[in-house]
Parts: structure tokens; sequence; C-alpha cells
């Protein structure tokens, strides 16, 4: 009996005992890791207005810090050079322009008249006036010439005593100049024959030529006169070369459309807006 009894105990013991160790490796067996999925990779193009690239840039940053995966790529150049690239099959998913032309121009719902050729690459939906600028007359450091309004500069113009610097005509700050040329009822042709007008391919190109004084004077944006530091002496009015609306809209070739869609929402946000404000544009 006592055998029995004693072996009833070993038996009890030894089940759990073996229990026991099972469940040790149970709760001792590492637990199985679950790692987040990466964040999916995005590339965002963005052609805009070269007179957009400093205020983008400081945007950028604060975009992709706060959205990550998202990498923005822009091609800063005048408008109507990034017309031309787009029209030509260039990546790209979002078109900031410095002019209602060149959106107008691969608008399908613009007028025939400026839209020529039919084009119908412009997402209508997503198009938005984003920005105002200003035009203005600006002057190396010293303002050697002494010109200190656009009445000036005609005059001067007139007499021959100066040297302009104006964006070409497929360029929105060459189109404005070209505006306050013929409210003054001055030949931009004749000027030019006569020396007296030097051009650049885009604003970034003008206001270059003017800090190096190579110019007497040139006709841009106030934005790039605050980036470049140049001294504005005068500003056009809409009489004289209409309202600076810079529109923006997403394309219907673009790869990534609905992250275009998300940074232009964005670049209306206050937060946004403010970096805009700071260096002369304001909401339309």
């Amino acid at each position: 009996m006592k055998h029995r009894q004693l072996a009833s105990l070993l038996l009890a013991a030894l089940l759990t005992l073996s229990l026991t160790a099972c469940g040790a490796k149970k709760d001792d067996a590492p637990a199985e890791t679950q790692t987040e999925a990466p964040a999916e990779e995005t590339e965002l193009i963005v052609f805009a207005a070269a007179s957009m690239t400093e205020t983008l840039t400081e945007l950028k940053a604060v975009y992709e810090e706060a959205h990550p995966g998202v990498t923005i790529t822009y091609n800063f150049d005048s408008s109507g050079t990034l017309k031309s690239q787009i029209q030509e099959g260039a990546a790209c998913d979002l078109f900031i322009s410095a002019g209602q032309k060149q959106m107008n121009q691969m608008d399908i719902t613009a007028s025939a008249e400026v839209n020529t050729e039919g084009l119908d690459i412009v997402d209508t939906d997503t198009r938005v006036d984003l920005l105002e600028n200003r035009v203005t007359l600006v002057v190396p450091e010293g303002n050697p010439k002494n010109i200190n309004s656009f009445d000036d500069l005609a005059a001067a113009l007139e007499s021959g005593d100066v040297l302009l610097c104006m964006g070409n005509s497929d360029v929105p700050v060459g189109q404005y100049t070209q505006k306050i040329l013929a409210w003054y009822g001055l030949d931009e042709t004749a000027l030019a024959n006569a020396g007296r007008i030097t051009y650049g391919t885009n604003v970034k190109e003008v206001t270059t030529q003017v800090s190096e004084a190579s110019v007497d004077c040139g006709v841009i944006y106030c934005t790039d006169a605050f980036s470049a530091n140049l001294t504005v002496v005068d500003s056009a009015t809409a009489e004289m070369c209409g309202q600076v609306i810079y529109p923006a809209a997403v394309l219907k070739t673009a790869e990534n459309p609905e992250a275009a869609q998300e940074f232009l929402d964005f670049l209306q946000t206050d937060e946004a807006m403010a970096v805009f404000a700071a260096v002369g544009f304001s909401a339309p």
C-alpha cells in the first residue's frame, strides 16, 4: 500500500514538472516581431515658374518632413519653356505657371484663340489661381542712371540713355514688360535694334544681369527683387500690364495625381501662404 501511494506521488510530481516545463517553453519562446511596412516611395515632379524657386524650395523641406516617403523633384524655368517640355512628353505631375497664357495653352476648356493646338493636358477640375505677384522696375546698387520710375525709364529709352533688361517674348515677365512698353507707346523692336534692350530667357537671368550691373535696370517680379536684395524703384499697375496671376493644376498625364493634388492643397494652406507672403506673393 505504501509503495502504491509513493508511486502515485512520484507520478503526480513528474506530471507537474512536465507541465511546468512545457509552460515555460511556451512562455519563454520569443514573440514574433511585427515590422511596419515601409512607407510607399513617391516621387512628385513639379514644374514651376523660376520666380518660385526660393519659396518652393523652402516648402519642399517642410512638406517632405511631414510626408515620409514623398520626394518632391522640381523643374524651375520660364513658364513657356516648361509648357514646351510638358507638351513634348516630359514627366510632370503638377504645373505652376507665372501666367495664365501658358496654362491656357494646355487647357481644352480655354479659348481656341489661346489653345491653338487643342491640347488637353491640364486637369481642369484641379486648376486654381494660386498666387498673385507684382511686376517691378529694379536697378543695380547705386542706381547709376538715376532711374526712379517707369516714367523715367520711358523717357530714358526714348533718349537712348539707358540699357534695359527684360524677359523674352515667350516668358511671362517678358510679356508683361511688352505690355508696359506698349502702354508708353514705345516700339520694342526699334529699341532692341538700337541696343537699348537686352533679354533674359527667364526672370532669374534678368535678375542676374541687374545684380551684376551689366544693365542699367530691369523688369522683374517683386518676389525676385526681394530674394536678390535688389532696389525696387517702381511697380507696374494693373492698367499697365494686367494682373500677374500664377495658376496651378495637376496634369492629366501625371503619374501621381493624388500626391500632386495633396501637395497643391498644402500650397493653399495658411502655413504655405505665410512663406509666399514673406517674399511678396499674395493670394489672388
